[in-house]
């Protein structure tokens, strides 16, 4: 029978020096050095003044270091940090073997939010000076992450109205079938404890549901229109995304395209990117040159953004929503795409070649010949007419058509042709592309990104952008915002963005 070394796991001490865990190369060493030689934190020491009198406090350099390493390890909540300042080596030698707990995890990070932004531009500061960005080309775009509300506490105040009085509702339903076999029975029975919590639960959040309405003004869009607010995070929204519908915040990053440094990092609390686009060119002004190209995708492409790009001379190639109809490398994608049923954001639209995409089963505008002379014949024989006014509507003119009432009424195709019994007669309009203004700041952008030149730029742009989120969000485990309030979500977004740009500097004392 063979004979092994015997295996011994019974408690003993080692020498461990902590300063020997911290290699250079690493992503601890390049933290460490950073914080302690770089980094200007002058701003967190003033939040301290207990110099004379007090107890002392953990240094926030210390407490820098913590959530970083934590961040670059995945670990998110303050407990889970706290637990490996106590028993991870790697956390013990980064902070001196200081052990906070995690309230003071949790405040420090929550109380970073006016230290964060100067940090974050320090750390890139570092990088321009280390030659890690190229400015040839930036590249925006966001990631939709859940944060830590509910979306069935979201719903205009209306809806929130009705949802406390159904929750009055359900709580009454319990105690009345409580009373009903209270009646059925010789003795009066007590409320079980359960029932009783849960009837005081219900009460709870209906009257909580209505403080918020009675206290918060309802969120309005640009064009007026009521938006669903959160009692729990007013700041969130609803958003649509491939796996669902989410209530959290649209985190937005513009990388360099030369060693993918985030040069700029924001939250919004809106499931649409159009007004992040000149914040964020804005936001990385300290490191953008004159000729850098800004890139991005059609989520960001409006009127409005193309006229200030083209106003304040910002190079830049934005998609719009028809560029890849446009391109006929992309001819047949259609027939690739798997068509599962139950997604939440498939494609909804008719199939080319229907009669009427939008109203199956009816008479469309190309049933009807049109004569030139503002006047068209439709299906039955019938002639409707036109005043000949043209309305213009974005870059569309519109011409309309009306039948008389009299051809319609005993019209034997009427079941077919008008869908509204109260309806009296036929109308329709006919749209008419307007021509292009070379001059337009749109049609230069799609001209200038349907060039061959523009497509071999832009197509670097998913190469620039995509590996970052995978990098945060897969390596980072960063699934979800923690915290409360886009205040509080943007400095943790922040921190992760630190955290990428830290490894891209220890990347590079690597190779040199």
């Amino acid at each position: 029978m063979p004979r092994y070394k015997p295996v011994d796991r019974s408690p003993r001490f080692l020498p461990v020096v902590l300063a020997d865990q911290i290699q250079p190369g690493t992503f601890e060493f390049a933290l460490d050095h950073l914080v302690d030689h770089e980094l200007d934190l002058s701003a967190l020491d003033a939040k301290f003044c207990n110099d004379e009198v007090g107890a002392s406090a953990y240094d926030p350099r210390v407490m820098l270091k913590i959530v970083l390493l934590a961040y670059s390890r995945g670990l998110v909540s303050s407990r889970s940090i706290a637990h490996a300042c106590l028993h991870h080596v790697q956390f013990m030698a980064i902070s001196g073997d200081s052990q906070p707990s995690y309230t003071h995890i949790a405040k420090f990070v929550r109380e970073l939010k006016e230290q964060i932004q100067p940090l974050f531009t320090q750390v890139l500061l570092t990088c321009d000076r280390m030659g890690l960005i190229g400015r040839q080309m930036f590249a925006i775009d966001g990631v939709k992450l859940p944060c830590n509300a509910s979306k069935e506490r979201s719903g205009t105040h209306e809806e929130l109205a009705h949802r406390a009085a159904r929750l009055d509702k359900a709580a009454d339903k319990i105690l009345a079938l409580h009373q009903a076999q209270d009646a059925g029975s010789d003795k009066p029975l007590a409320l079980e404890a359960k029932h009783q919590a849960r009837i005081e639960e219900l009460h709870r959040e209906a009257q909580a549901t209505r403080d918020f309405v009675a206290r918060c003004q309802p969120r309005l869009s640009e064009r007026g229109q009521e938006l669903k607010s959160n009692i729990t995070d007013p700041d969130s929204a609803k958003m649509a995304t491939g796996k669902g519908v989410i209530q959290g915040y649209a985190a937005q990053a513009a990388v360099d395209s030369t060693h993918q440094i985030i040069v700029a990092a924001e939250v919004t609390g809106s499931g649409s990117e159009q007004n992040m686009l000149m914040p964020m060119i804005e936001a990385s002004a300290a490191v953008r040159a004159a000729d850098t190209l800004i890139t991005a995708d059609a989520g960001y492409h409006s009127s409005d953004n193309v006229n200030a790009l083209c106003e304040t001379g910002i190079p830049a190639l934005i998609a719009d929503n028809q560029m890849r109809q446009r391109d006929e490398r992309y001819a047949e994608q259609a027939k690739h795409k798997a068509k599962a049923k139950g997604e939440v954001l498939h494609d909804k639209r008719k199939p080319a070649g229907s009669p009427n995409p939008k109203i199956k089963g009816y008479f469309s505008t190309a049933d009807f010949i049109f004569h030139g002379d503002n006047s068209c014949t439709c299906p039955a024989g019938c002639t409707l007419r036109s005043s000949g006014a043209l309305y213009t509507a974005g870059r569309y003119q519109r011409q309309e058509f009306k039948a008389r009432a009299s051809d319609c009424q005993g019209c034997t195709l009427r079941p077919q042709c008008i869908r509204k019994p109260e309806t009296a007669q036929r109308k329709i309009a006919v749209h008419q592309r307007l021509p292009q203004d070379p001059s337009d700041p749109i049609h230069r952008m799609r001209a200038a990104i349907d060039s061959t030149h523009g497509r071999q730029l832009y197509s670097q742009r998913i190469a620039t952008v995509e590996p970052v989120f995978g990098n945060l969000r897969h390596n980072k485990r960063l699934s979800r915002f923690t915290l409360r309030g886009k205040d509080k979500v943007g400095t943790q977004w922040r921190l992760f963005c630190l955290v990428h740009n830290i490894e891209k500097i220890a990347k590079q004392e690597r190779r040199t």
